[in-house]
């Protein structure tokens, strides 16, 4: 007969009450069943664990040594049992992301502050990075997701969902004004310093095709270390550089820096929610991709999760 944890757990309550019915009260059951147990676990274990008497029961020496073994894994269990269910009222739990400037910025810090605010006790870890590294933090197991920008490469099993599209536009600083005076064409801006993000993130990879697309070789002048960087470099009269239209309107409205227009479309860009579809989410995870994915239009008018 195999010694199932229903033994234990009787055996647990027969100690704590010192009794076979007071045992069998607690655990809504009935005291021969209770008694049956007890005996058949003594038979297995080769050893009297009760001393019976008209008073009730006590441990034996060996009942002693077994019950403190029990008792200890008894208390995991229940602390484990109060863990999920605290996880599962969202009282405590951890969500970990990982995300780019741009992302955060433009969509994730209002959605986590909305999460915040309705789930206090969710403990929020945040990782900013390239895209790239991002997503290799999500594949390593060391993000649950990645809020991240496009163009990416997600792979199966890695899931993406589009949030939502942004543009960027071309800068330059005040005094460089006469630049942004008309309408100019990427062959005419190539010759002026460029602003922008390393090889190996989302950004020059973009920026690089599109150069590739008019004939134009593409290369970064002044490399940045995070996209925050570009505007005030902008600023300062370093050079030119693109930027989310949407981060750069309060300069360009207080004339800070120009934004200079360009003949050519510049494609939209999207931010992006990256999952491992062979990974199962926690339950405040699952919350908190319900909240990304609720309210968020793109654009165009379609909602978050719809492909063009």
């Amino acid at each position: 007969m195999a010694i199932t944890y229903d033994y234990y757990r009787i055996f647990y309550h027969v100690a704590q009450c010192r009794s076979f019915t007071r045992a069998a009260e607690v655990l809504s059951n009935n005291q021969p069943n209770i008694t049956r147990c007890m005996n058949n676990l003594e038979q297995e274990l080769g050893c009297k664990l009760f001393v019976r008497s008209h008073q009730g029961v006590a441990l034996t020496p060996e009942g002693r040594r077994l019950f403190l073994r029990v008792a200890a894994a008894y208390e995991q269990l229940r602390l484990g049992e109060e863990e999920i269910q605290r996880d599962c009222s969202l009282d405590t739990g951890t969500i970990s992301i990982g995300t780019n400037e741009v992302a955060l910025h433009l969509l994730l810090l209002d959605k986590l502050s909305a999460f915040h605010e309705k789930f206090p006790g969710v403990h929020i870890r945040i990782t900013s990075n390239t895209t790239p590294q991002a997503i290799e933090a999500l594949t390593q197991g060391r993000a649950d997701c990645a809020v991240v920008t496009t163009p990416n490469e997600a792979k199966k099993p890695l899931r993406e969902t589009r949030l939502r599209n942004f543009r960027e536009v071309l800068l330059c600083s005040v005094r460089n004004r006469e630049l942004a005076s008309q309408v100019r064409r990427l062959r005419d801006v190539v010759r002026y310093p460029f602003i922008g993000m390393g090889v190996g993130t989302s950004a020059y990879t973009f920026y690089q095709r599109l150069f590739v697309k008019q004939d134009l070789s593409f290369h970064v002048d002044i490399e940045a270390a995070s996209v925050s960087q570009i505007l005030p470099m902008v600023r300062h009269n370093l050079g030119i550089g693109f930027f989310s239209e949407i981060l750069a309107a309060p300069a360009i409205a207080r004339g800070e820096v120009c934004q200079v227009r360009l003949v050519e479309s510049v494609p939209e860009r999207a931010v992006t929610l990256v999952e491992d579809a062979s990974r199962p989410q926690s339950i405040a995870m699952k919350t908190f991709r319900q909240m990304l994915l609720t309210d968020q239009p793109l654009p165009d008018g379609r909602e978050s999760g719809e492909r063009p």
